[in-house]
């Protein structure tokens, strides 16, 4: 079981404490997290994280197999299979990257935006 985040703060559980979340939904907390986290930022968990922020760096032609290779160090450690990493351009430079993966069995999907 892990600690329930949102909007990267820890949900309280109203009586004092905090929530927790286990399961897939612990799973998909972690996704997210390594997904969004800059790779590299944390001094003592060097490999922690995504470069997915450096896409804009990259031609747009190498965008899409830049994202798979980003998505797949950044998930490399957790027991999972992606399915697939679809990245789709947005208003103003943005992108946004869906990624669909199976957990014990379970197909499970993230979507991340990214500027």
């Amino acid at each position: 079981m892990e600690l329930k985040l949102r909007d990267g703060d820890y949900v309280p559980d109203g009586i004092g404490g905090l929530c927790r979340v286990d399961g897939s939904g612990a799973l998909l907390q972690r996704t997210l997290f390594k997904l969004t986290a800059r790779r590299g930022m944390f001094p003592f968990l060097e490999k922690l994280g995504s470069r997915l922020w450096q896409l804009g760096e990259v031609p747009p032609g190498r965008r899409q197999s830049a994202a798979a290779q980003y998505v797949a160090e950044a998930l490399e450690d957790e027991a999972l299979t992606v399915e697939s990493v679809e990245l789709e351009p947005q208003a103003g430079g943005a992108m946004a990257l869906a990624v669909r993966f199976v957990w014990r069995g379970e197909p499970l999907s993230v979507t991340v935006g990214i500027q």
